[in-house]
């Protein structure tokens, strides 16, 4: 069983990116940046393939991964994740442990203001509580990935028209197509945050982007998770913006 990193980048270099990264395991490597290009390195025994795009999209750029993966489980990445020593023996020890499982999320340490979970057992995730993890905490067998026919949507993410989400559509859909997923209390990396490229404050794009995030994971019940979001999250999400205006905000994105 091998693990592969599948990264999406912005304006790297190789060498720079793999130290900085710790990678020790395969990967593949989408760097958006304005130029077409591939490089190859190998660190120790690990192949390290790097594709330089001009397109944008943390979506496009991670389905660009998926379709050049090769190994047995697909570990999601970016450019501000470090990786812990030993993270790929680690999360091929929880497959091995678990047959069943079609995907695995793993904690991955962020600063106390970002952090949206912190995987304390082990548990099979469901459709209620997808929406918390980031693609950076997903490990997936890459056999069910390509079965499933899943992708990470274009209109969701950095660089699309809504800011955040691909990852929590990307979840749902996966399960909603009968695949399993499961927790592990496993640290296998931490981010190390130079500012997001999309975020820019809980204000009005955040609501109404997250109002339309919301229509498309809970449907009927949006306007039930939107007040169930804002009131688990009330003194960071609604330190500057009344809760009431924070929810009309969601609803008219719904």
């Amino acid at each position: 069983m091998s693990v592969q990193v599948l990264a999406s980048v912005m304006n790297e270099e190789p060498e720079t990116l793999i130290e900085r990264m710790r990678l020790e395991s395969d990967a593949v490597i989408i760097n958006q940046c304005d130029r077409l290009g591939y490089e190859e390195r190998q660190q120790g025994e690990s192949r390290i393939r790097f594709y330089s795009f001009p397109d944008r999209g943390v979506g496009r750029s991670r389905n660009e991964a998926i379709l050049r993966a090769d190994g047995d489980i697909c570990l999601f990445s970016d450019g501000d994740i470090v990786y812990e020593p030993g993270y790929a023996a680690a999360v091929e020890e929880e497959f091995f442990h678990n047959p069943d499982a079609d995907m695995i999320l793993f904690n991955v340490t962020i600063e106390e203001a970002r952090r949206t979970y912190h995987i304390t057992e082990r548990k099979r995730v469901r459709w209620y509580n997808c929406g918390r993890y980031g693609a950076v905490s997903f490990a997936v067998r890459r056999e069910s990935l390509l079965s499933s026919g899943v992708t990470f949507s274009l209109l969701f993410g950095g660089g699309a028209r809504y800011g955040s989400g691909e990852d929590s559509l990307f979840l749902k859909e996966f399960m909603d197509k009968g695949y399993s997923v499961y927790t592990a209390p496993v640290t296998i990396a931490r981010e190390v945050s130079e500012g997001s490229t999309w975020f820019a404050g809980y204000n009005e794009k955040f609501f109404r982007d997250r109002g339309v995030l919301y229509r498309h994971l809970y449907g009927r019940l949006a306007g039930v998770m939107a007040l169930r979001f804002l009131l688990a999250h009330r003194a960071r999400l609604c330190s500057e913006v009344p809760l009431g205006q924070a929810y009309r905000w969601m609803r008219a994105g719904d």
